[in-house]
């Protein structure tokens, strides 16, 4: 019989959970889901990709930043370099695109210790800043280099084969995308609760009671900053995909914060928190576009002509209103709320 959060057996603490209702609620979603190809048009379609493939590397994110503790502004360079890859290997060497997928990940995995080995001792801002300064390396790097990425100007993506006949391209990458995203997450939550889990979250806690027990702090933080490069790495190739053309220009400064934005907003640390927070940050200008937009307003030429800008103020907001209001994200409402409708009538 259940009891609130209280485990009878071994097998019920290395569950992924032992709650029926949960399985069926993932399963009607995840069915939601490869049902949305049929029902939905281009325009949402194209949305619920740009989502999934945020999320992949908002999961990777979360991981470096709210597991293990290493603040990091550095994801869109990592970015960068999976769909750079992906480009380059599929249109100038012809590979397809799952494998050149896979050397994405890959790619950017390595590259991650070109700044993880020198930050093994940096902590912080200082952490954060150094990481910034690789993603403005690998941008400058990617200008640089103009006989292989063609420089300021970019490259074209091949197309990806149809994953099912009678699919086009963007619902064949949003196919591979949803595929690759429940892969990562199931992945996410099995690391989470390994020996590397628990390793990462001595190492946020206190590192140097993590380092007293016996955890190699050099070894798991290198691993951290791998883990996550991979996740961005994968997440960039699916951006080329989607997008058939990458440019240096999409992979700025701001896109780091962003990834950090969607964090924060969505719970530290909590796989949950990081799905939640990028479908609403992603989801955010569309919904206030579509509520405003029409009305012949002033709001219909400032999103028209300064969309960019009203968007990063949108995230600016909604970090400050979360960090003041509720910081556990919208992972700790979800969790409040079900608390509540679960002790209900007692709750309070």
């Amino acid at each position: 019989m259940r009891s609130g959060t209280f485990k009878q057996s071994y097998a019920e603490l290395v569950a992924l959970s032992d709650n029926p209702v949960k399985w069926a609620w993932c399963a009607l979603a995840l069915a939601a889901a490869l049902a949305l190809p049929a029902l939905a048009n281009s325009y949402v379609l194209g949305l619920a990709t740009t989502i999934a493939v945020t999320a992949i590397a908002v999961l990777g994110l979360n991981l470096l930043t709210g597991v293990a503790g290493q603040l990091s502004l550095g994801h869109a360079g990592f970015l960068a370099l999976g769909a750079y890859t992906q480009a380059i290997l599929g249109t100038d060497h012809g590979w397809p695109a799952l494998p050149a997928l896979a050397a994405a990940g890959m790619v950017a995995a390595l590259s991650s210790l070109a700044v993880g080995i020198p930050s093994l001792r940096l902590k912080g801002l200082y952490l954060a800043l150094t990481t910034l300064g690789f993603s403005v390396i690998v941008s400058y790097l990617l200008v640089m280099f103009e006989g292989i990425t063609r420089g300021p100007s970019g490259m074209p993506v091949p197309a990806l084969m149809p994953l099912v006949s009678g699919l086009d391209h963007g619902r064949s990458v949003y196919l591979l995308a949803l595929l690759l995203l429940v892969a990562f997450v199931l992945a996410t939550l099995n690391l989470m609760r390994s020996k590397i889990g628990r390793a990462w979250a001595a190492l946020h806690e206190h590192d140097i009671a993590a380092s007293a027990m016996g955890i190699n702090l050099t070894a798991y933080k290198l691993l951290a900053f791998v883990v996550s490069a991979f996740y961005a790495g994968v997440a960039g190739g699916l951006l080329a995909l989607q997008t058939r053309y990458v440019n240096v220009d999409t992979f700025g400064v701001l896109l780091s914060v962003e990834a950090l934005a969607m964090v924060i907003v969505g719970g530290i640390g909590r796989v949950t928190g990081a799905l939640l927070g990028t479908a609403f940050l992603v989801g955010l200008p569309e919904l206030i576009r579509l509520g405003f937009g029409g009305t012949g307003s002033w709001f219909d030429t400032l999103f028209a002509n300064h969309a960019h800008e009203v968007k990063e103020l949108l995230y600016g907001a909604v970090i400050l209103l979360f960090l003041r209001l509720e910081p556990e994200g919208l992972a700790g409402i979800w969790r409040k709320a079900k608390r509540f409708w679960v002790l209900w009538p007692l709750s309070k």
